[in-house]
């Protein structure tokens, strides 16, 4: 016979035993439980230091990335060409928040996709047109318009009669901060989004022809930009002969060119031409990450990629040709 252990004479010290090494199992586990919560907030949200767009402020803020300010514009600008009200894009906009986070992911539940977390076997499109933003905004505002008296119900039955979720109530939560997104958005809350970005100084310019397909694609053709007149900025960007040279086409401005300008018209389809041009001028900052920008201005004001508080401040300079337009100065 072995020798016999402390443990086994003491039933105590046993039950201790075991009691200590749950407590350190159940510490690790929830420790782990924290460093996947982070990386997934992080993963959504950006790091400190990262790119960084809001919209509204004190306590109505919401925070979010380039890619899902990009992703909220798109689906604002295709509800508003369609003259969809701004109750239309709150329901969109909290449907997405819930679907997707607002970002257009590749996965999801069965055959799920995309912003709206569409499926392909349900007959909601290709998964290539599913996966383009355009293509799947349209496909929900579609679903919504066939909702008898949707502005008037609870926004969770109205988005759950488009989407048919498994969990219908989830929509209910992001309600305020789709409400405040969609303020500025639609432009009714004027200098309301400020955006921070990476884009400065990166060596890659800005192209004129894909800003301004990315234009007609979610406004129509009535928002095709053209060349400013007399070639000016208009927001001190530059000046002269070069200045909006390549606007319509090429890879943005060439060697020792001023910057490639793009005066995009103010015409409103619904609302003021004042909450159409903010409309315009919130999406160009939202998009400003991906498509190259680096300045936009409208009404006096002026945002610039270079500021590093992302805000709207005062244009130091106006002229009569920026009047009833938006400029869009890219990265030369």
């Amino acid at each position: 016979m072995g020798p016999v252990s402390e443990s086994s004479r003491n039933p105590r010290t046993a039950r201790t035993g075991r009691r200590s090494r749950l407590a350190r199992y159940t510490a690790a586990f929830a420790v782990l439980c924290g460093l996947a919560g982070y990386v997934a907030v992080h993963h959504v949200t950006g790091s400190k230091g990262a790119p960084v767009c809001r919209v509204g402020s004190g306590q109505n803020t919401y925070e979010f990335t380039p890619e899902q300010a990009s992703n909220a514009a798109t689906i604002s600008a295709v509800g508003t060409t369609r003259r969809m009200p701004e109750r239309a894009v709150t329901i969109a906009l909290a449907t997405a928040l819930q679907e997707s986070a607002l970002r257009n992911i590749r996965h999801g539940d069965r055959d799920s996709l995309g912003l709206f977390q569409q499926r392909p076997s349900m007959g909601w499109g290709t998964p290539e047109q599913i996966m383009d933003p355009v293509y799947s905004s349209r496909k929900f505002y579609d679903g919504l318009a066939k909702v008898p008296g949707y502005s008037r119900l609870p926004l969770t039955v109205a988005a759950q009669k488009v989407q048919r979720s498994g969990f219908p109530q989830a929509y209910a939560k992001h309600e305020p901060d789709a409400t405040v997104l969609a303020a500025a958005l639609t432009g009714r809350s004027a200098a309301a989004l400020s955006c921070t970005t990476s884009a400065v100084g990166t060596g890659e310019p800005g192209d004129p022809a894909k800003v301004r397909a990315e234009l007609v694609r979610a406004f129509g053709e009535k928002a095709a930009p053209k060349a400013p007149a007399g070639g000016s900025a208009g927001t001190g960007a530059g000046t002269g002969a070069g200045a909006g040279r390549n606007v319509g086409g090429g890879a943005g401005a060439q060697a020792g060119a001023a910057p490639a300008v793009l005066s995009v018209p103010v015409l409103a389809t619904s609302g003021t031409d004042d909450q159409r041009g903010w409309e315009l001028a919130h999406w160009a900052v939202a998009r400003a990450e991906g498509l190259r920008i680096a300045e936009v201005a409208y009404a006096g004001k002026v945002w610039r990629a270079s500021d590093t508080s992302g805000a709207w401040t005062r244009s130091r300079t106006t002229d009569a040709a920026s009047e009833g337009t938006v400029r869009i100065r890219l990265e030369q």
